[in-house]
């Protein structure tokens, strides 16, 4: 949100995949403060109070992420969305929507994949968060030690390093794991 000037507390997100990993963000990002979120499933809607489809959600959005499918965005729904959007587009191996295509109208896309700038990993996450609950000698995690963890991630982009391009850090960071060890031994 620092790149494009927006505070969670005011944005619209749109998520596209309700399972364990869409359930899960939704659930993170409500807790850092997100208030605005319409999540989809396969079958439309899942979100209480909005009826509209994919493509009318998309419409002035701040934010999509998806943990879904392939294509289910059109270069329509990314080119309608807000000024200064953001697109998580994750699946995995092809995104909800080409970035190349994203990219002309959002100010940040990321993928889960390699080839593409700003890969999202699970891989940036865990090793860290397992060396911490050792470190710690816990056995549980909690929504708290997960947000810390991801503001760990975010901290290992410097300020002078973060652009369009580049927002998390690579997997081969070599401070990553300790970043996030130390952040999740400290929240427990």
């Amino acid at each position: 949100m620092k790149l494009v000037n927006k505070d969670l507390s005011r944005i619209k997100i749109v998520m596209s995949g309700a399972g364990a990993a869409g359930t899960a963000i939704s659930r993170l990002l409500t807790k850092s403060g997100a208030k605005t979120i319409i999540s989809f499933d396969i079958d439309g809607c899942v979100t209480d109070g909005f009826s509209g489809t994919l493509s009318d959600a998309m419409k002035g959005a701040d934010v999509f992420i998806g943990v879904s499918a392939p294509n289910v965005l059109s270069e329509n729904d990314v080119a309608s969305m807000a000024s200064g959007s953001i697109v998580f587009a994750l699946a995995n191996p092809d995104p909800e929507i080409d970035p190349v295509i994203a990219r002309k109208y959002a100010s940040v896309v990321a993928t889960g994949r390699s080839d593409q700038p700003n890969q999202i990993n699970n891989v940036l996450a865990f090793p860290g968060i397992f060396r911490g609950l050792l470190d710690a000698n816990a056995n549980k995690i909690t929504d708290e030690l997960l947000i810390a963890a991801a503001e760990a991630i975010a901290s290992c982009v410097s300020p002078s390093q973060l652009n369009a391009s580049f927002i998390v850090p690579s997997v081969f960071d070599s401070q990553v794991v300790a970043k996030v060890a130390a952040a999740v031994k400290k929240s427990v």
